[in-house]
């Protein structure tokens, strides 16, 4: 059985637990996660929820309406994965992160439950973010939340977020990425996003491709879903489209989506027109474009660009970045897989005075040589290979970059997570190992 010998006497055992479950899960589909959820007393329908998914901008998106009903009094639920640094990230009440005792305390409740579904079949015994998901579920109910947001962890469809029965469905944008699990097209990637649709609750769309949206409203239109879209109602120009804290044109496009999601549901949780414009200038969102001061005066601007099409959006923000300082910034990459390292690494060379790449520390990570071979033969800029221990020999101490110049670090969350743990962080966080396993398995449809 997973972890039934470990004694959950204090939180370094919790996180040994955790990283026992981080490789099981062979039985894909949701009905593991309902088994969890039925025995639990499906604590996820306390409360009203907004289901997000989409390549990108689901985080931001989920943020924005985390941002929203917090300043409109309600009390608010945000789930989303991966972290950054700490494992509480992924559960937050108004944006508290959940502590290390409050994790140890549900771990305890739910170690029992899972050890008892895995006797009965051990297919059963929930995964690693199985069981996370069942934490976060607890956690707004006995939070008594008026609102859980809760972003889709992988796809949709077999997603372990997906028991839940929202109030909205949201599906921000449909990009080629995770093809090696969720399919080699638009269409077959759209089909597993449209999975969160249910029968009779409304679904929103975000600017997604054609064939992508024809394929989600024929889905939304089998289950009698009414299909509401940001195109429609704001057009396809984003300088019309509502304004943010958050940088980048793609982030009015987020704004533009949880601002159509709020008026979608005022007559459940009511916010004013003005109290969501006030919202979107204070979402607080780590690793996007998320410039932040060092030191000795330069800047580091974590951004979580991780696909093709977050790389057109780095493009965008690297321009103006060029624009803005006059001189080329240091580039800090890594990346999961060959695809994603040539998208980040073709970008980054074209504005980059150095690219530094560096090898997360995740086992789907590029080696340095693959990093190497991605960039493109002619660059013309300095290239190096670095460790995070290289970069940051001291907590506000970064080894990278001109004085006087902008370092972008790029290309994996990751990345950014080890890079944010090393600089700001006094004494060793150590949590990177808990993000969630492989996956590498296509879903079967």
């Amino acid at each position: 059985m997973y972890g039934a010998s470990i004694d959950l006497g204090d939180y370094a055992a919790v996180k040994q637990y955790l990283y026992s479950l981080k490789y099981h899960g062979a039985k894909y589909g949701i009905d593991r996660m309902a088994l969890l959820a039925d025995e639990l007393g499906h604590p996820e329908r306390s409360f009203p929820v907004i289901h997000v998914a989409g390549t990108n901008g689901k985080g931001s998106t989920s943020a924005m309406l985390e941002a929203i009903y917090r300043a409109a009094g309600y009390r608010t639920g945000l789930f989303t994965s991966p972290h950054l640094v700490q494992l509480g990230e992924r559960i937050q009440i108004d944006r508290r992160i959940l502590s290390q005792e409050e994790i140890l305390a549900y771990v305890r409740l739910l170690k029992p439950v899972a050890e008892k579904l895995g006797a009965v079949d051990p297919d059963d015994h929930p995964s690693f973010f199985e069981f996370l998901t069942a934490m976060g579920f607890l956690t707004f109910a006995r939070e008594r939340v008026d609102v859980g947001i809760v972003e889709v962890g992988l796809g949709g469809r077999l997603d372990a977020t997906n028991t839940v029965e929202p109030e909205l469905s949201i599906i921000t944008s449909i990009g080629l990425d995770h093809t090696e699990i969720l399919g080699d097209t638009i269409e077959e990637i759209a089909f597993e996003k449209a999975g969160i649709i249910k029968p009779g609750r409304p679904v929103l769309i975000g600017l997604i491709p054609p064939a992508a949206e024809k394929l989600i409203r024929r889905i939304a239109a089998e289950r009698c879903s009414p299909v509401h879209s940001v195109r429609e109602l704001y057009g396809s120009d984003d300088v019309l489209y509502p304004s943010t804290n958050l940088v980048g044109h793609h982030q009015r496009r987020n704004a533009a989506t949880a601002t159509l999601a709020a008026r979608i549901l005022r007559e459940r949780l009511p916010v004013g027109d003005a109290q969501i414009a006030t919202a979107l200038h204070s979402v607080i969102w780590a690793g996007r474009w998320d410039e932040r001061p060092l030191p000795d005066g330069r800047r580091i601007i974590f951004d979580a660009t991780h696909n093709e099409e977050g790389a057109q959006m780095l493009e965008d923000n690297l321009v103006e970045l060029l624009r803005r300082d006059g001189r080329r910034p240091t580039l800090i990459c890594g990346a999961l897989g060959i695809r994603r390292a040539h998208a980040v690494l073709e970008v980054a060379a074209r504005y980059a005075e150095e690219i530094i790449l560096m090898r997360p520390a995740q086992q789907r990570a590029c080696s340095l040589e693959e990093l190497e071979q991605a960039v493109p033969a002619g660059f013309k800029g300095s290239l190096r290979r670095a460790e995070v221990r290289e970069l940051v020999p001291a907590p506000g101490v970064l080894n990278a970059g001109a004085p006087g110049t902008s370092i972008v670090a790029t290309g994996s969350i990751y990345l950014l997570g080890e890079l944010m743990e090393a600089l700001y962080h006094e004494r060793p966080v150590r949590e990177q190992d808990l993000q969630d396993g492989p996956g590498s398995q296509r879903l079967v449809r």
